[in-house]
């Protein structure tokens, strides 16, 4: 069967655009994996901040506040930072200046106990929360196939060819036809293009580690999410009085299965005890995902050449922009107005990537 568009990807990326697509074109999912979402999407430390990546992205993330409402529960997110890093929170309030992020300064001892007295700068990011990412992945899946989309899985992409206005796709799971193919691949997204014969654009897979703790006092009710405003650590609160921590780690890597280091777990230990007075019991479990960005650290969406369409380059926020990028880049595929409010498609075209 030929199928108007081929996504190559069930990840957040690719997953969310078959659901916006698949009620409008014949839709084909080609996943890798023997079920999707093991890499990046199902090792996100879950939460949404509309902050998190900075002013250039923050305007997809906001866009998706309302698609992914059902999804979300408060959690606020506390900036923290010591003397010498006030110029640092200048900027980060600079950066979101004039936009519709609610921000402002506050005591973090309020907000943390067993804070250490040298950590006396904070910002207060109120609409921060919990994200439940398995229900958002597995909404998008069951709204792509209700609309049509076909998913296929261990059919991971070995060649792909264009004549006549159409591509040939050999994948492990066999042969298929699409008039368009997506290349939604994540951190194998520059792998994907060199197999469909299109230039690789930069694509770059980096390694991000998270650890579940138990602490002694265990982690209070109402804690916020707690970021470093230098970006050397950030955690968040668990059922159980449990606590997610990161040392906020990007290790350029290979695309693979990744898997944590004790180096960067130990390093998210000892920079969080140097914050809180806290006691770390016990690491309970430790995991790493893989962010993929391209060159100048913004995702990648349209066509880079007549039938090639680029879905990627998502970092870390992919999951929390999900509905505004998909629309984005549905409406980029089906010839529509890509009107995502904020949102000026050029800034996210692979063309610009060219020019640089």
């Amino acid at each position: 069967m030929t199928y108007d568009i081929a996504i190559v990807g069930a990840g957040i990326a690719g997953a969310s655009l078959a659901a916006e697509l698949a009620p409008h074109a014949r839709v084909l999912l080609l996943e890798a994996e023997d079920m999707p979402g093991r890499h990046a999407t199902g090792r996100s430390a879950a939460f949404w901040s509309e902050t998190y990546g900075g002013p250039l992205i923050q305007p997809l993330t906001t866009a998706s506040a309302q698609g992914l409402a059902p999804f979300l529960q408060p959690l606020g997110s506390l900036h923290i930072g010591r003397t010498e890093d006030e110029a640092a929170v200048d900027t980060f309030l600079a950066g979101f200046a004039g936009s519709d992020v609610e921000l402002h300064r506050v005591d973090p001892a309020s907000f943390i106990p067993g804070l250490r007295p040298d950590w006396t700068l904070g910002v207060m990011e109120p609409s921060c929360a919990y994200i439940d990412v398995a229900a958002v992945h597995a909404d998008c899946l069951s709204r792509a196939r209700r609309g049509g989309a076909t998913l296929v899985v261990d059919a991971g992409l070995e060649a792909a060819w264009r004549e006549g206005g159409r591509w040939d796709i050999a994948t492990s799971a066999g042969r298929f036809g699409a008039d368009i193919l997506v290349n939604a691949a994540g951190a194998w997204a520059d792998t994907v293009a060199s197999r469909a014969g299109v230039r690789p654009i930069g694509i770059r897979a980096y390694r991000r580690t998270v650890a579940q703790l138990r602490t002694s006092p265990p982690a209070p009710a109402g804690l916020p999410h707690v970021a470093d405003i230098g970006g050397r650590f950030y955690f968040k609160p668990e059922a159980g009085g449990r606590l997610w921590l990161s040392p906020h780690d990007e290790t350029p890597t290979d695309p693979c299965d990744a898997a944590p280091e004790e180096y960067d777990v130990a390093l998210a230990i000892n920079r969080f005890e140097g914050v809180v007075d806290w006691r770390v019991e016990a690491v309970e479990r430790r995991w790493a995902g893989l962010r993929s960005f391209a060159p100048d650290r913004l995702p990648v969406y349209g066509f880079a050449e007549p039938g090639f369409f680029w879905c990627a380059g998502q970092g870390g926020f992919g999951i929390q922009t999900a509905p505004a990028a998909a629309g984005l880049a549905a409406a980029l595929l089906l010839g529509h107005d890509p009107a995502v409010p904020g949102v000026d498609p050029a800034r996210y075209a692979p063309a610009r990537l060219d020019a640089g």
